[in-house]
């Protein structure tokens, strides 16, 4: 299937894999993209010389598309987006924050810019500032989210701006992805079902408790502090929401979450970590090769659309 995102980046298929922090690292990401989507390197917190590192561990399995996801409040962001231009990455995906001061060093690079974004305004400040295209995510995405949903958010996104828009949010198979065509999308990005594939480095009961999950497992925490975040209930949940409704400062919730996303995705402290995944979690039912899942979604997405030959 051939949008205006599979000739932009390059790829077989229009399906670009979240750049999820400890979750998106080579294995991952190259999976994807050799599968024929585009994997992307989850840069998160992590230093620039990791996300080197990474870049060149899936440039020696893939010759294919890949791209980096730089979370803008990372203290060294500016040098991972010099590393991007360095290492010769052509597509980068931003979060947390406005990249425009990147993005003449990367256009003079060649590089693609996706921003991610959750709002109209957004989308608009974006193409005026030279993005190729955006990623609307809707707030039943896993991890940092915003306050609209999918459903609402892409059709006026795609309304406001002339770049390619990319769906994201409760998308983890071919009806979800047949959904985000109808409503304008001309590619979506998918987290969670990655989150379960058998490339994915995540603990196995990381994996276990998402495949497990049913529709109303998934707690929102960050809401009184500007920050929400979706994840799967647990006890640290449970702890972050008491707290947060009896008045507890930004710091205090802080420390509660300081490394627990790594400790859910290495250490498999599904307890007391924080276990990041969508509202869509209830359809995924098992670990699945990167491949696989992006068959799948495929096959069953263009049969909906009507695109089968």
């Amino acid at each position: 299937m051939k949008t205006r995102v599979t000739e932009i980046l390059g790829i077989e298929y229009p399906i670009i894999q979240g750049g999820m922090a400890w979750v998106a690292e080579h294995h991952l990401a190259a999976a994807v993209s050799k599968a024929g989507g585009l994997g992307i390197i989850g840069a998160g917190g992590a230093p620039a010389e990791f996300v080197r590192e990474q870049i060149q561990l899936v440039k020696k399995v893939t010759d294919k598309p890949f791209g980096v996801n730089i979370m803008l409040m990372n203290p060294e962001a500016d040098a991972i987006a010099q590393v991007v231009v360095d290492e010769g990455v052509k597509v980068v995906t931003t979060g947390a924050g406005n990249p425009s001061k990147y993005m003449k060093l990367w256009k003079m690079a060649g590089v693609k810019v996706i921003p991610v974004i959750a709002s109209v305004a957004m989308a608009k400040l974006m193409q005026r500032g030279g993005a190729d295209a955006v990623v609307a995510e809707g707030m039943e995405s896993g991890g940092h989210i915003g306050s609209i949903t999918t459903m609402s958010l892409v059709p006026q996104i795609v309304d406001a701006v002339e770049i390619p828009v990319i769906a994201a949010g409760g998308i983890a198979d071919g009806r979800g992805f047949a959904a985000a065509f109808m409503l304008g999308a001309e590619a979506v990005q998918i987290g969670t079902r990655f989150v379960a594939a058998t490339e994915s480095i995540v603990h196995d009961n990381y994996k276990a408790m998402l495949i497990k999950a049913k529709d109303i497992d998934s707690a929102v925490t960050g809401m009184t502090t500007g920050h929400p975040v979706r994840s799967i209930r647990n006890k640290m949940t449970k702890e972050y929401l008491k707290m947060e409704k009896e008045g507890a400062d930004f710091m205090e919730l802080e420390k509660l979450t300081l490394g627990s996303l790594r400790k859910a995705v290495m250490e498999g402290d599904v307890v007391n970590g924080t276990v990041m995944a969508g509202q869509i979690a209830g359809l995924v039912k098992k670990e699945q090769p990167c491949k696989e899942i992006i068959t799948e979604i495929m096959e069953q997405g263009s049969l909906l659309l009507g695109k089968t030959d």
